[in-house]
C-alpha cells in the first residue's frame, strides 16, 4: 500500500483540504496510518496533482489563510480503481495496516473484491498458524551474557507466545465472522452497522 492509496481513496468519499486529510488520519484513520506529518501530506498531493490524479480549487476562508481543496481527476478515479481491483498480498505480520485500508477502500466499491481480500488475508493466516502453532520453542542459551535471568526469559517468551497466539486467533475469528456478514444481503448489513452504531452513541 503506498500512502497515496489512502489519500485517493479519502478523496473518493469528498474533496478535502490537507487539514481535512489529516484530521481523518489522526481520528478515525489512526488504524489505517499512523504518525503522518502535515508536510507529508502535502507533499503527497503535489505529487499526485503532477501526476495528474489530483487537482484542487482555493478555498477563501475570512481570518484564516486560504485553503486548497483537493478532489479526484478522472486519472486519479482509475488509479483508485486499479489499486482496489488488484490482488492482495498479506504481509507477514497480521492486523497491518495494509489491510485495513484495503478493507476499507475496497469495501466502497466492489463486493466481491472485498470478500476476496477477506479470504486471502484469513487463508494466509490460517497457513501462518499452521506452521507455527506446534513449533519447538525451546530456547538456547549457550554462552548469554551473566545479566540474562534464563528463567524470566523463558516465562517472558512463552508469555509473548501466548498473546500473540490469542490475538492471531481473535483475528482470524473477526475475519470469519465479517465475511459471514458481508456476504449477506445488504439490509443485514445495513442493520448491523446500524446497531454498532447505536451501541457506540448509547
Amino acid at each position: 500500500m503506498k500512502f497515496d492509496h489512502v489519500l485517493l481513496g479519502l478523496l473518493a468519499v469528498c474533496p478535502r483540504s490537507g487539514y481535512d486529510l489529516r484530521r481523518w488520519l489522526e481520528t478515525e484513520g489512526g488504524f489505517v496510518r499512523s504518525n503522518v506529518h502535515q508536510s507529508q501530506i502535502y507533499r503527497t498531493l503535489g505529487r499526485m496533482g503532477e501526476q495528474g490524479w489530483v487537482e484542487f480549487d482555493v478555498d477563501a476562508r475570512d481570518g484564516a489563510p486560504d485553503a486548497k481543496v483537493y478532489r479526484l481527476t478522472d486519472s486519479g478515479r482509475d488509479t483508485l480503481l486499479a489499486w482496489v481491483c488488484s490482488p492482495y498480498e498479506p504481509t507477514s505480520r497480521f492486523q497491518d495496516p495494509d489491510f485495513m485500508a484495503r478493507f476499507i477502500f475496497t469495501g466502497m466499491f466492489d463486493a466481491g473484491a472485498l470478500i476476496g481480500v477477506i479470504d486471502t488475508e484469513l487463508a494466509y493466516r490460517r497457513s501462518q498458524v499452521a506452521v507455527s502453532r506446534g513449533r519447538d520453542r525451546s530456547s538456547r542459551f549457550d554462552d548469554a551474557i551473566p545479566e540474562v535471568d534464563e528463567p524470566r526469559t523463558r516465562l517472558v517468551l512463552e508469555l509473548a507466545h501466548q498473546q500473540g497466539a490469542t490475538a492471531v486467533d481473535a483475528w482470524m475469528d473477526w475475519l470469519s465472522r465479517t465475511r459471514r456478514m458481508l456476504a449477506e444481503d445488504l439490509p443485514a448489513v445495513t442493520d448491523a452497522a446500524t446497531r454498532t452504531q447505536e451501541g457506540e452513541d448509547s
